[in-house]
């Protein structure tokens, strides 16, 4: 089950409540889940009842306890744990190993977008700044993922707006980012956060692993790159387990353990990036799209040495599963790089 399916799987369970009269308040648009903080338990945490006891006029442990039976019963789900003044913490059956790329590989570009936002409509007003151009431009291309509606207003303007306003004031580039080109350029303007100046240098350019931007568009270059040579050797991408083999013994065990290890910090990266989209949106900040996927980026490079057979190896299951894992990295990295404006290319 993948962050996604689960926060709905939460929601399912408010609004059974709701409609079964125990609680009176209006459903939320979403739930938010995230992974347990130190000292937490289960595969995951969430503070659902504490944003609705107040709401309902019920003390935050009465509601989650409300919530967990309900949640106990949900296919998926092995555990339902209450702890502080309220928390669910939830423990995940085993459940399909290939959920998250095959999610992913289904959804494409508009994997991480949601109706968080939807309805909403937002006036995004900036200087006549190239920064401010470029950061506008993609915070609009963001809002939209979460359902919002936008738009761009120039200069100062004290009209009153039936939208939300948005004053967008970057810190401008010390200098002409053009010289850079259109992709450098404007990851350059975008990387740092709004606050901060952005440099523009040659360090954009580098072909070179200390260069963000280039990691970034090299990892996706390498899994369109991982696709063409899988089909050369005879085998496509079906999302599974990255450490199953279809041998007992045989030179696919010897990486099964640093497949698993590889991948999991990469399954940790995908699962995120819908989280990352919405928090971009809400915090009018593409910087953090940005940095997302330098995460990914490099999550994927420390997997890509374990896609493709090695040797004397025939692809398995375990390879078509890895190279799913690939793709949906890759997926992941294209929409985010169209949603900042730059081109993911394919050969690098």
């Amino acid at each position: 089950m993948t962050p996604v399916e689960l926060s709905r799987t939460v929601l399912r369970a408010v609004r059974r409540a709701v409609d079964d009269g125990e609680l009176s308040v209006a459903v939320p648009a979403r739930v938010v889940v995230e992974r347990p903080r130190p000292g937490g338990c289960g595969d995951y945490s969430t503070n659902v009842a504490l944003q609705l006891a107040g709401p309902a006029g019920r003390p935050p442990r009465h509601v989650a306890e409300l919530l967990s039976r309900r949640l106990s019963d949900s296919p998926g789900i092995a555990g339902v744990e209450v702890t502080g003044p309220g928390f669910l913490n939830l423990t995940l059956a085993d459940d399909d190993p290939g959920a998250l790329a095959r999610e992913i590989l289904a959804r494409g570009g508009r994997y991480g977008d949601s109706d968080v936002l939807a309805g909403q409509r937002f006036e995004i007003r900036i200087p006549y700044e190239v920064r401010a151009e470029v950061v506008a431009d993609s915070l609009r291309r963001i809002l939209a993922t979460q359902g919002a509606q936008a738009h761009v207003v120039h200069g100062e303007t004290a009209e009153p707006s039936a939208a939300h306003v948005v004053n967008l004031r970057p810190v401008p580039a010390p200098c002409d980012p053009a010289v850079l080109g259109r992709d450098a350029s404007r990851w350059a303007l975008l990387l740092p956060a709004a606050h901060d100046r952005p440099r523009i240098g040659d360090e954009h350019l580098a072909q070179r692993e200390s260069n963000p931007l280039f990691r970034v568009r090299y990892a996706h270059a390498r899994t369109r790159a991982l696709t063409r040579n899988a089909a050369a050797l005879g085998f496509t991408a079906e999302p599974g387990d990255v450490g199953d083999n279809d041998a007992a013994t045989g030179p696919g065990d010897a990486t099964r353990a640093p497949a698993n290890a590889a991948a999991a910090p990469l399954r940790a990266a995908l699962s995120t990036h819908p989280q990352t989209l919405t928090l971009a949106a809400t915090h009018h900040a593409p910087d953090r799209l940005a940095r997302h996927l330098v995460v990914v980026a490099d999550a994927l490079l420390g997997f890509q040495h374990t896609v493709l057979p090695q040797g004397e190896e025939k692809p398995s299951a375990a390879h078509r599963a890895r190279l799913a894992l690939a793709e949906a990295a890759g997926a992941v990295l294209a929409g985010g790089l169209s949603l900042l404006g730059i081109d993911a290319p394919e050969h690098l």
